[in-house]
């Protein structure tokens, strides 16, 4: 589906950043909700599934345990 979101975690990409896991966040709200950029009044709830999505991915990069 969004082929464009690397994967963020070793041995792919050793260095991950705040800013690595915004851009992902962003990448999977905008084509799940078909909007590169929300009209106004879809904004809020627009930036509010970013921030919950890069709060989701940040927290599985942190508890996720790679063997090998």
């Amino acid at each position: 589906m969004c082929r464009s979101i690397k994967t963020l975690r070793p041995p792919f990409t050793e260095d991950v950043g705040p800013t690595d896991v915004e851009a992902a966040a962003l990448q999977y709200v905008r084509k799940i909700s078909g909007f590169r950029q929300p009209a106004s009044h879809n904004k809020e709830a627009f930036d509010q599934a970013v921030a919950a999505v890069a709060h989701a991915t940040a927290r599985l990069l942190d508890q996720l345990v790679v063997k090998g």
